[in-house]
């Protein structure tokens, strides 16, 4: 395989805060990784790591077992995969906060985002999450401390004084805790080295960033920078198929951002593969779906653009017949593990409200004969009935039959909370209003006299 990327690690990003799959799954797709030219995996566990003690009640329900973290840790070597683990130590911690035991570690009382970085509880909490990953994960050289995104940072009351008091800036507020936390990890794991997300830093001066972070982070293991984009859950919070285009557009960026860098300055990627927005949004794309979006995406990194040996690759290796235009790959098809969900997710995405509203909205006969008000007070022409209700019950039919092979689908990769919240989220509202049009109509049809009134079709899953 040819290896000419500027970006000697490539780092795919499991975001488990959102549709984690089983350990199952992964044994399946982390071969697939590799032969796509991933060499790392950053895997950010969130609820999803088996905390102990106190720490127990951060773990979600279907949380992976101590034993399930090192067969993911055996699956990873075996595949030549270096995991590094991702804690989120003061940002995105909604997981932890929005636990009562915790609730007075937030930064602002309302919102469990941000924890406070003025309590010397906050830093014990945060050493004790660090302490139980690294447990289980020994060997590892890096270790990502999150730090993206700390909303409402400098609006607590603490953080009010000390602002005041210090005659100090956010940043620098900023920096301290990103410090502590550093210090903190370096004390007692010193063959881990850190990394941690810039975009609390982007605004920080020029002058203030080298004096406060670059020399002081040069010591303590940061001489140099590594680049994040994203495969997928970057382009809309409930986005359901994944836009290859506009990933593989960023990725040829990052790759001429990288050519115009001194040599070695960017040490690494990491291809961020968002499930959530944050620990109370929806699901975005599932990560069966956004997978001919990596492989696009590692291809051109490491063939410095999608080349047609990239192309040939990810047919290849994806079991795709072709890739006459990216969006075709939208469509479905493939071999890789997890192709039938994004062949079943994308029939869904496409089709099932359109089809539905079609019949609703735009079906002459229930907007002329079978409106709200017609519905509501159980009016119905008799041959109406012959005209609405043959349609509606084939179409539910068949989105039923979609709907049941989908469930099985996901039940395969991913844990039954998942899999329900998904199909909630994606599936049943269309079913359902199919089902209240039905029975609707069988009311009126039996208060007309023209057929009795039965049961309401079975909704789906």
């Amino acid at each position: 395989m040819s290896d000419s990327s500027p970006f000697k690690m490539r780092l795919v990003h499991l975001d488990l805060k959102g549709a984690p799959p089983k350990v199952s799954y992964l044994s399946e797709i982390f071969p697939l990784f590799h032969a796509l030219g991933a060499n790392a995996l950053l895997i950010e566990y969130e609820d999803m790591f088996p905390y102990e003690g106190p720490l127990r009640l951060l773990r979600a329900k279907h949380a992976y077992s101590p034993s399930e973290i090192q067969e993911i840790l055996h699956l990873a070597r075996l595949n030549e995969l270096e995991v590094v683990p991702l804690v989120q130590t003061f940002g995105h911690m909604e997981f932890v906060l929005k636990h009562g035991a915790f609730a007075h570690l937030r930064e602002v009382a309302s919102f469990p985002n941000t924890l406070n970085p003025h309590e010397a509880e906050s830093l014990a909490l945060v050493g004790a999450m660090l302490g139980q990953v690294l447990e289980l994960h020994r060997d590892a050289r890096w270790l990502h401390i999150g730090c993206d995104e700390v909303y409402y940072l400098g609006e607590g009351e603490a953080s009010q004084r000390w602002l005041q008091q210090e005659q100090g800036s956010k940043a620098q507020l900023c920096l301290s805790h990103v410090k502590a936390v550093v210090s903190h990890l370096l004390a007692r794991h010193p063959a881990t080295r850190p990394l941690l997300w810039d975009d609390m830093l982007r605004d920080i001066p020029e002058d203030g960033l080298a004096a406060l972070l670059m020399e002081k982070y040069r010591r303590c293991g940061f001489p140099g920078l590594w680049a994040a984009s994203a495969f997928k859950g970057a382009t809309g919070a409930n986005q359901a198929l994944t836009p290859v285009d506009h990933h593989l557009r960023n990725h040829e960026q990052w790759l001429q951002a990288a050519r115009a860098a001194p040599p070695g300055a960017l040490r690494g990627i990491v291809l961020t593969g968002w499930q959530r927005y944050d620990h109370f949004a929806v699901l975005c794309e599932l990560l069966p779906v956004g997978i001919p979006s990596l492989a696009v995406c590692l291809q051109s990194l490491l063939h410095g653009g999608f080349s047609p040996e990239a192309k040939e690759r990810v047919q290849r290796v994806l079991g795709l017949p072709s890739l006459e235009g990216l969006s075709a790959m939208s469509e479905g098809g493939g071999t890789f593990p997890g192709s039938d969900i994004l062949a079943l997710v994308t029939q869904v995405s496409l089709h099932l409200r359109s089809t539905v509203d079609s019949l609703l909205d735009g079906n002459r006969y229930v907007t002329g004969w079978f409106g709200p008000y017609h519905r509501q007070h159980k009016l119905i022409h008799p041959v109406m009935v012959q005209h609405i209700q043959p349609e509606a019950l084939s179409l539910l039919a068949r989105w039923d039959a979609v709907a049941r092979e989908l469930e099985a689908g996901l039940q395969r990769v991913f844990y039954p909370d998942a899999v329900d919240e998904w199909l909630e989220e994606n599936v049943r509202p269309g079913l359902r209003r199919l089902q209240q049009l039905l029975g609707d109509l069988g009311e009126a049809a039996a208060a007309a006299g023209i057929l009795p009134a039965g049961p309401e079709p079975a909704l789906g899953p």
